[in-house]
């Protein structure tokens, strides 16, 4: 039989392992809440980058057609990132910041980049490598080039576009995430 020190001892004992899981549990749950949003149309993650199917697609100010078009896009590959989605809807945000809601039609899941978008006014040229040691440089691209994406290792792309194919660092690119591996 315990006596009342060992009791007490045993009880705060108790109440410290009790206290203890109480704390845990919500650590575990937000843990779990770091997952990937998902959208409510489509399941798929959100945010991620698509592009844009169509020359011409207006961006709306809401998710209808009743709502104004705030800016039209006019470049088809265009990459844009989904922020949210609303039924049939998307809405997207292009590398300048611009944001709106497109029809899901007007979207494709195809990947392209832009090359370094944020600096535009910059005379500078970025090499394009044969490989991803960085060894052979085999063509310098502007600001702004748009590229169409064949995979993404983490750190390097390979990109392709008109009269250019090789790699560049993933960091020089709008249109793919960090350390984000597209196969």
């Amino acid at each position: 039989m315990m006596g009342g020190a060992q009791s007490a001892r045993a009880g705060r004992i108790v109440f410290a392992a009790f206290v203890f899981v109480l704390t845990a549990l919500p650590v575990t749950a937000a843990a779990q809440n770091t997952a990937q949003a998902r959208g409510v149309s489509t399941n798929l993650p959100i945010p991620r980058f698509v592009s844009l199917k169509a020359d011409k697609v207006n961006l709306r100010s809401g998710p209808t057609r009743e709502n104004a078009v705030s800016w039209v896009f006019t470049r088809a590959g265009l990459p844009v990132e989904i922020t949210a989605e609303s039924e049939n809807w998307r809405k997207i945000r292009d590398s300048e910041g611009t944001e709106g809601w497109v029809f899901h039609t007007l979207l494709s899941s195809r990947r392209t980049v832009l090359v370094a978008p944020w600096a535009k006014k910059e005379v500078r040229d970025y090499p394009l490598y044969d490989s991803r040691s960085g060894s052979t440089v085999t063509a310098k691209l502007q600001p702004g080039v748009l590229a169409s994406v064949k995979s993404c290792d983490g750190k390097w792309c390979r990109i392709f576009g008109d009269g250019f194919s090789g790699y560049i660092e993933q960091e020089r690119l709008w249109g793919v995430y960090p350390n984000e591996v597209v196969e």
